[in-house]
């Protein structure tokens, strides 16, 4: 089996990634994510990443409302961190590219080579409408158009120091860019799950991640992985997998199902509500978007990601069943509590995974 990369995605925003009154409440902080970020590096993890969300959904829970910024927080991360990959993410409707590319450059020089940019097009209209930045609802056919300039204009700068592309969306006019970072690339990532999308990250990202299905189905992704395969190998570029997953363990199979009723139990509605609400706004979304997903019924409770639950044990075998899917490079991880996932995934699953071995 060959071994697989293991990332976190840091909570950036309060209560992570379960929308319940029932799972651990609390904010995001920069003292939070570096004792997550320092646990991860120290376990060998080989990636973070973090979100950027600018409105949340609201509810008893308040989910998402409260967020922190990540380029900021990945720079200050960088500083205290030495092995550990960082991804930041940008929503391209925010912020002009050449600024981007020179924010890269910048923490690049914090961590030389450690440093990537996850791209966001967007999918929640409220989060950029409420800064007057919305475009319009036809922005959803063509934010791909938008990103593959965006992205095009930071390598330019990236590698050659200077970038006159004339796009529609992008007109840059000799526009610099000096120091550049180390061998002048920083590596893409992107998250398309619709045809469109993953024709995008062949093209222009290093990586791609994709979602997890169902519940204890950790292969079920495996057809989104292969359409990424397919699309790489026209391109002729070497474009991974990272999986996002949820972990929920515990010593017994059963106390981890407990966890996960309880979860549920405590469904936050009125902000599940508003997260459908705003999914359902991209009405020529394929059946494979981020959008669609996020609408479905089940598993809602954690916004439908791949969730594994179980024992220590029987989460590394789900997890190797993961890695062993062709096309996977690695795989991205959230928890239920983050510290005490953490320290349990590198003390009592990581070193029972097979995928693990000569990684760490």
């Amino acid at each position: 089996m060959a071994p697989v990369d293991i990332g976190v995605f840091i909570p950036i925003g309060n209560n992570g990634w379960l929308i319940s009154t029932n799972a651990p409440q609390y904010m995001p902080s920069f003292e939070l994510n570096k004792q997550i970020i320092q646990k991860a590096e120290g376990y060998g993890f080989d990636f973070a990443l973090s979100m950027i969300k600018l409105r949340g959904f609201g509810g008893k829970s308040e989910f998402w409302d409260h967020n922190l910024e990540s380029f900021t927080l990945m720079s200050a991360l960088a500083a205290v961190t030495s092995k550990i990959k960082l991804f930041a993410s940008t929503a391209i409707l925010t912020l002009p590219p050449p600024l981007v590319a020179r924010m890269a450059s910048t923490i690049d020089s914090v961590a030389p080579g450690r440093f990537g940019i996850n791209i966001v097009t967007g999918w929640q209209s409220a989060e950029y409408s409420q800064m007057g930045l919305w475009p319009g609802d036809a922005y959803f056919g063509y934010r791909y158009d938008y990103a593959t300039e965006y992205v095009q204009v930071m390598k330019d700068l990236w590698k050659d120091g200077v970038s006159n592309l004339k796009g529609k969306h992008f007109q840059m006019d000799d526009c610099k860019l000096s120091p550049r970072p180390k061998d002048g690339k920083v590596e893409i990532v992107a998250a398309g799950q619709s045809g469109r999308g993953i024709e995008f990250a062949s093209e222009y990202a290093d990586y791609n991640f994709a979602l997890g299905i169902g519940i204890n189905t950790p292969t079920a992704f495996g057809e989104a992985t292969s359409r990424l395969v397919e699309a790489a190998s026209k391109t002729g570029r070497d474009v991974g997998s990272y999986v996002l997953f949820m972990v929920i363990a515990d010593e017994t199979d059963e106390a981890a199902q407990a966890k996960w009723k309880l979860y549920n139990e405590g469904a936050d509605v009125e902000a599940l509500s508003w997260m459908k609400s705003q999914s359902s706004k991209d009405t020529k979304a394929d059946a494979h978007s981020t959008a669609k997903f996020l609408g479905l019924p089940e598993g809602a409770v954690n916004l439908n990601m791949g969730t594994l639950i179980g024992s220590y044990e029987t989460i590394a075998g789900m997890l190797d069943q993961v890695a062993d899917v062709p096309g996977t490079k690695g795989i991205m991880l959230v928890f239920d509590d983050f510290l005490q996932g953490v320290d349990n995934f590198g003390q009592k699953i990581q070193p029972l995974m097979k995928s693990r071995q000569g990684k760490v």
